[in-house]
């Protein structure tokens, strides 16, 4: 069996707002470098401080960096992944940007749905991941995390053997009552408390799970944990911050993971998604989930969630009202769904297509 040396970028964990993108990626990191079957070579642009999101590691640095690294890649096909790192067997872009290579490439594409929704992001954010798609076409494969991201992908032009669904995995952590009561303090949260956990942009869709919760007096408070984004979400809920709304802002790992065992229901009623990390996270910590039916997030729940309309306010009120009204029955289904999501198995998944496309370098 060989053993495929594998380029494997993290620009995204110096975006402004890294994101779940970038949680998965560090997490599928940590499994690929712990296996003796895979070297991997960590590589991204020239920056001049370290990512808060990445741990100490040693990391190739290409001769450019963000914006102009994605736009020359994008638009010229350079500089190629091997200026930085050496040969490699297999050089993966881990977020939505091919990388130019000799070797074999593999693109992450978490989330398409900008297709046909570019006003949920910026123009130029817009422009340059359609042109990234194109771009796409070309890779070896295309990694998604879900089948609904994966048909979104092959309807853009991606053939169809070319795409790997290759779904998160979650962390499996107990809290202790030491740290509830540290959490609890430490953000002077409500007794009881619907969780969001979600960048403040716009198809996250927290302008009506707001107002669901506003609708209805025997719902808890809801707090929502995550950094401002774009799209004047957050100066929207900012304005009706209150005891019925608290925004947290962006919250590190360690108080997340107590976040999810403190809330009695964790809402994400999101518009469209290409995977949902927050669903599996709190299935994870056993707290009952209401997310959005016929997008990603129903699919990663596997059948362990309340499933709502996200279009409808009503619709995510009702849902909330019966999460609560279900807690044990659904804590044990979703703990039994993630339980069969694991980071070791996604990167399982990996290792197999780099040495599927190491094997193939070999024979050019």
């Amino acid at each position: 069996m060989n053993t495929p040396r594998v380029a494997f970028t993290l620009e995204q964990c110096w975006h402004e707002v890294p994101g779940g993108t970038a949680v998965a990626t560090l997490r599928l990191l940590d499994a690929l470098l712990a296996r003796d079957d895979v070297e991997m070579v960590p590589v991204a642009g020239r920056h001049r401080r370290p990512p808060a999101a990445v741990p100490p590691m040693p990391v190739h640095a290409l001769p450019l960096a963000r914006p102009w690294l994605y736009e020359a890649w994008t638009r010229i096909g350079w500089p190629n992944i091997e200026s930085a790192t050496g040969a490699v067997d297999v050089a993966h872009a881990t977020a939505q940007i091919p990388a130019p290579a000799r070797a074999p490439r593999v693109v992450t594409l978490h989330d398409v749905a900008f297709l046909d929704h570019p006003e949920r992001l910026t123009r130029h954010g817009a422009r340059l991941l359609t042109r990234a798609v194109r771009r796409a076409v070309d890779c070896d494969a295309v990694v998604c995390p879900s089948h609904v991201v994966a048909d979104q992908v092959v309807r853009a032009g991606v053939s169809a053997d070319r795409v790997r669904v290759i779904g998160w995995g979650v962390d499996q952590v107990a809290v202790t009552d030491a740290e509830r009561e540290r959490v609890r303090t430490r953000f002077d949260l409500p007794a009881e408390m619907i969780l969001a956990v979600a960048t403040l942009e716009p198809r996250k869709n927290l302008a009506r799970l707001v107002a669901a919760v506003h609708s209805r007096d025997d719902l808890p408070p809801l707090v929502v944990a995550g950094a401002a984004g774009w799209g004047g979400v957050a100066e929207e809920l900012g304005a009706i911050d209150s005891e019925r709304v608290r925004l947290l802002g962006a919250v590190g790992r360690a108080d997340l993971t107590v976040l999810y065992d403190l809330a009695q229901v964790v809402a994400y009623p999101s518009e469209d998604e290409g995977f949902g990390l927050p669903v599996l996270e709190a299935m994870a910590a056993g707290t009952p989930v209401v997310t959005s039916q016929g997008t990603a997030t129903e699919e990663v729940a596997g059948g362990a969630a309340v499933l709502v309309n996200p279009y409808n306010v009503a619709s995510i009120a009702d849902g909330l009202v019966a999460a609560l009204a279900d807690r044990a029955a659904l804590s044990t289904a979703g703990r039994t769904r993630a339980s069969a999501m694991s980071w070791a198995a996604c990167a399982d998944a990996h290792v197999q297509m780099y040495q599927q496309l190491g094997s193939r370098q070999g024979q050019r």
